[in-house]
Parts: C-alpha cells; structure tokens; sequence
C-alpha cells in the first residue's frame, strides 16, 4: 500500500476531508458513495460500484426492485 504522506485529523462527529489530490485522482466528487472496509488494523476507503448481482459486472447496471442487475443479465432473464 502506497502512503501519500498526507494526516488529517478527525473531528468531532468523526469526519475527515480527503485532500483534494486524492479525490481528483480517484475522480471522487461531492455526494459520491464511498464503501468502507477494515483489514486487520487498517480501515480502507474504496469508491463504490454499483455491480450486477449474478455476473459481477460494473457495466450498464441499473437498480431492478433493491438488486443491481446489468444489461447483459437483464436480456438474458428477458429470455428465460
């Protein structure tokens, strides 16, 4: 894992801002999802992305009653 070199403090309600460097390089912009996942002692920040629930896949997905469900799969149950 790379370390950028950057500390932020948290603050009172527990937020922290992500320099703008990091949000530009990770295109992050205001209102983004953003998962939050721990490994051992670390706590990793990862843009979320939406993916389809039978293939894995993170193109052409759109939300179908609460499941993610991409172009390629929604044809195929079309079929079925």
């Amino acid at each position: 894992m790379k370390s950028t070199g950057i500390v932020r403090k948290v603050d009172e309600l527990g937020r922290i801002v992500l320099p703008i460097e990091l949000r530009r390089s990770f295109d992050l912009n205001e209102k983004d999802a953003i998962e939050i996942y721990t490994d051992n002692d670390m706590i990793i920040l990862k843009k979320f992305q939406r993916t389809c629930v039978f293939c894995n896949s993170s193109e052409n997905v759109t939300e179908f009653k609460g499941k993610s469900v991409c172009s390629s799969c929604r044809a195929e149950l079309k079929q079925g």
